[in-house]
């Protein structure tokens, strides 16, 4: 028999490398799933793992196996201490989407640290962990798998955009969830901002200073990705060796550079709308970037923006993986093969129990 109302962590690491964001919240079902936050917080990396989760994609096979363990601690303590702060005594289970060090859904292949068995041990709760790995194995992309959540608790919008370390986007179209990544955005944004000793480009300022550098947007809007169908998705490699090779060959400024590429995303984002009049839903820390959201309504001037409120700009994605956990407790389908393009609709990671 299925519980009507689940109290879950859930626990999110981004590839913008800003911290561990956790929920703990009530989702409750009654013909429709709704949603209640109680706690919410966002861990910043310390100057350590910042730095070795950036570097984790050069590693080679022992050492990632090394940095699984570490990671796993300490994200088990990060959880922990974030339970003990908050006196959370009622948990049905965490649910932790880990951190993506390689995505390669071409080659059959995704990693997700810290998703090892022991991570339930040391949390003496039961986990449901590493969600992208069997809708690769299925052939999907395994990403994005947000989509399942936007339908389910935020269906009152047309489209859902997520602005984080990467762009990605959801709608409904022909009865079906239709959803993938878009471009970079604060996986080079911030990069840019850290030349300039700033950890991101606050509000889009200095972005707003830069000039366009015409032939290096030209150039990033021509990149193979863009004219591919979906589903697609992408992952750091494609900022490695696809975004910074162009960027890095004009010897201009980095507030060019930032200004050009916040160009650059907007235009991406706008060519993907494509209902007249609709609503969108922006979250992320991309949200806050007041100079890129300034450049989608200009290029989307028929589309009503919706900037919620700080827990959901933030927390949004912890949010839909304590929904994919609940999911799979319950063995319903929380990845969508119209959005994957895995062979099924699908119940997807792994449940741990101490």
């Amino acid at each position: 028999m299925f519980k009507d109302k689940y109290n879950v962590i859930g626990v999110m690491s981004g590839t913008s490398l800003d911290g561990v964001d956790l929920v703990y919240t009530t989702l409750s079902f009654s013909n429709k799933w709704s949603y209640k936050v109680h706690y919410s917080e966002t861990i910043p990396y310390t100057e350590y793992w910042h730095s070795t989760l950036s570097k984790s994609v050069h590693l080679e096979k022992v050492a990632l196996l090394k940095l699984d363990e570490e990671y796993t601690n300490e994200l088990a303590k990060i959880i922990s201490d974030f339970i003990n702060k908050n006196n959370i005594t009622a948990i049905d289970a965490i649910c932790s989407h880990g951190h993506t060090v390689l995505h390669e859904p071409q080659n059959n292949y995704t990693l997700q640290i810290g998703n090892l068995n022991k991570i339930a041990t040391l949390l003496n709760e039961t986990v449901v962990c590493d969600f992208r790995v069997q809708d690769v194995q299925f052939d999907g992309q395994g990403a994005p798998l947000v989509p399942i959540g936007d339908r389910l608790l935020f269906s009152e919008y047309d489209y859902c955009l997520n602005l984080g370390g990467f762009s990605n986007i959801s709608f409904e179209e022909d009865k079906k969830r239709i959803a993938f990544d878009i471009s970079p955005v604060n996986t080079v944004l911030n990069l840019y901002a850290n030349k300039l000793n700033l950890a991101y480009d606050n509000k889009g300022q200095i972005a707003k200073k830069g000039n366009i550098n015409v032939p290096l947007l030209d150039e990033l809007n021509n990149l193979s990705f863009y004219s591919k169908k979906h589903p697609k998705s992408l992952g750091i490699e494609f900022v490695n060796t696809e975004v910074l090779p162009i960027i890095n060959q004009y010897k201009i400024k980095t507030e060019d550079i930032l200004r050009t590429f916040t160009e650059h995303v907007a235009i991406q984002i706008s060519n993907v709308i494509k209902k007249e009049k609709s609503s969108l839903l922006v979250t992320g820390g991309g949200a806050y970037h007041d100079f890129l959201i300034a450049r989608i309504k200009h290029f989307l001037p028929n589309t009503s923006i919706i900037i919620p409120d700080g827990i959901i700009i933030e927390f949004k994605e912890a949010l839909v993986f304590a929904l994919l956990g609940v999911l799979k407790l319950r063995n319903e389908n929380n990845t969508l093969c119209s959005v994957t393009g895995a062979k099924q609709d699908h119940s997807s990671g792994n449940i741990f129990i101490p």
